[in-house]
């Protein structure tokens, strides 16, 4: 009997200890356990990060003009920002003592080419070409965005920018500039980032540059002098879709083979999920999802719009033809996704009742939570009152959510998380935050969060950071920040130090394990 029980206690006990090291071993990740090649980076684009704004040749962009006239958050401006322009060098070597196998940064149309088109400028040539090479030489690998929103003025001036077809040539122009100079050594190319957003801020609501939105459309407070909000966001991002694919297509046709690059293009990707589990909002959030995503995806993928877009659209939807739709169907090696969350949605149907119809108006769905909201009580469209909070809470099962839509719904494309993390307002006293445990928590659970959707069959090849430094939000301008290393704004320096997050994404690059996150954020003691 007494030995019966001890054989018992001695198994009992032998099972904890096996069920102990095969939870640790569970939870335990390394980089080492993503696919040989996988890239950790992190990143920034050029309007938010460089300053000198009229510097060595440089001309205005959209958002120069936009934040001179005072519109941007705080009446702030990007002029200096983190002033990368000067102290590109500096940031470098913070990117090379943090581990960064990749700095995902883009191209000042109007540095590189001040009118938009004709004549390069040598300054702006020489800052990316020394760029590009500092960061070579310290091993990092240059992906390299294209557009980021900086259109330059002169371009808006002559013909309103996006509205007109002419865009797509400019583009292209521009495009051969980048590969021709910097093509090789660049080897991974995005050719326009969220072009399902720009439309969407500077042409439905109005918020964003040039400022175009009809009533009642436009954002709260804002009257526009011009624009047509039912229709200018389609027809800019469909300029920005043919455009994107003139670019890849010059690039496969005149670089590729010879300069070995990868190209794509780059979208913002929250996941929109159903408020509840009735038939009519689980509708809704697939909807949104073909809204957003499949803006894009589907004629990328397909050839075509997605259906319920054309449904709900109609003729605000420009029609591809069939010599357009040959090009731009397959027109990636390639995608890369901005994700920050989920966002909650319900259907809506009495929007469709509307005569008039923005782009929000046909998605026909009610927006429960918003970006960046840091409680239901608290939505976006009040973030300029004083008071309440911003936030990002992590939601890593949207970006296995997300993921998964993509493996199932288009063909399971190669995938680069670009954008990536959790945001803070400063400190209202001016103090500096080197404590940032909610980044480190949040940059983990998504990491491990890709680490289980490549182990379920996702092509995800890297993971990027936003942002590398403290940037210039194209939102929230100076009040609310991501980066790994922060910058005090306060001091003509630009002063950098590196927060605690930038010490535990160095650690984890450099070998480090991940270990699993408890609910209070603490890590599960190994």
């Amino acid at each position: 009997m007494e030995q019966s029980r001890g054989s018992s206690s001695r198994l009992r006990f032998l099972l904890a200890v096996l069920l102990f090291e095969l939870v640790s071993a569970a939870a335990a990740i390394t980089r080492d356990d993503f696919p040989e090649g996988f890239v950790f980076g992190a990143g920034s684009s050029a309007y938010q990060v460089e300053g000198a704004w009229a510097e060595d040749g440089k001309k205005p962009s959209i958002w120069d003009t936009y934040t001179h006239q005072g519109y941007a958050f705080d009446h702030a401006t990007a002029d200096v920002a983190a002033d990368q322009y000067h102290k590109y060098k500096a940031y470098v070597r913070l990117m090379h003592e943090m581990g960064l196998d990749a700095y995902r940064f883009s191209i000042s149309w109007s540095r590189l080419i001040p009118d938009g088109r004709g004549a390069v400028n040598p300054k702006g040539l020489e800052y990316y070409n020394n760029l590009i090479d500092e960061l070579l030489k310290y091993g990092i690998q240059p992906h390299t965005t294209i557009y980021h929103f900086d259109l330059p003025q002169a371009l808006q001036d002559e013909y309103n920018g996006l509205l007109s077809p002419r865009i797509i040539e400019d583009f292209t122009a521009f495009a051969d500039v980048c590969f021709r100079s910097f093509g090789d050594r660049v080897k991974h190319w995005t050719t326009v980032n969220e072009p399902n957003i720009e439309p969407l801020g500077g042409y439905d609501v109005g918020y964003l540059p040039p400022r175009r939105c009809s009533s009642p459309f436009g954002f709260p407070g804002i009257t526009c002098a011009e624009g047509n909000s039912t229709t200018e966001p389609y027809i800019v991002a469909h300029h920005l879709l043919l455009a994107h694919a003139s670019m890849v297509s010059l690039y496969r046709r005149k670089y590729q083979a010879v300069q070995g690059g990868r190209i794509g293009i780059t979208l913002l990707a929250w996941w929109y999920e159903p408020a509840t589990t009735k038939p009519d909002d689980v509708a809704a959030a697939e909807r949104v999802n073909d809204f957003t995503l499949g803006w894009f995806l589907h004629p990328l993928v397909y050839g075509d719009y997605p259906p319920v877009m054309k449904r709900n659209a109609g003729s605000k939807l420009p029609a591809l033809t069939a010599e357009e739709s040959a090009r731009v169907c397959g027109s990636f090696d390639f995608v890369g996704v901005n994700q920050y969350g989920a966002i909650y949605v319900a259907d809506d149907p009495s929007q469709l009742k509307h005569e008039l119809r923005d782009y929000s108006a046909d998605e026909a769905t009610k927006y429960v939570t918003q970006p960046f909201e840091s409680s239901r009580h608290q939505p976006f469209q009040e973030f300029k009152q004083r008071g309440l909070g911003l936030g990002n809470h992590d939601a890593p099962w949207a970006l296995r959510k997300l993921l998964e839509h993509l493996q199932t719904k288009y063909a399971n494309p190669p995938v680069v998380i670009y954008e990536n993390g959790a945001g803070h307002e400063p400190d209202p006293s001016g103090g500096l935050l080197y404590d940032d445990e909610f980044r480190s928590r949040f940059l983990q659970v998504y990491i491990e969060a890709a680490l289980q959707s490549i182990r379920n069959g996702s092509d995800v090849r890297g993971y990027f950071v936003w942002s590398f430094m403290d940037v210039f939000e194209y939102i929230f301008a100076y009040q609310f920040q991501f980066g790994l290393i922060g910058v005090d704004y306060s001091t003509e320096e630009r002063t950098r130090y590196a927060r605690n997050s930038a010490r535990w994404y160095a650690g984890f690059l450099h070998g480090s394990e991940l270990r699993t996150v408890a609910p209070d954020g603490s890590r599960a003691s190994s």
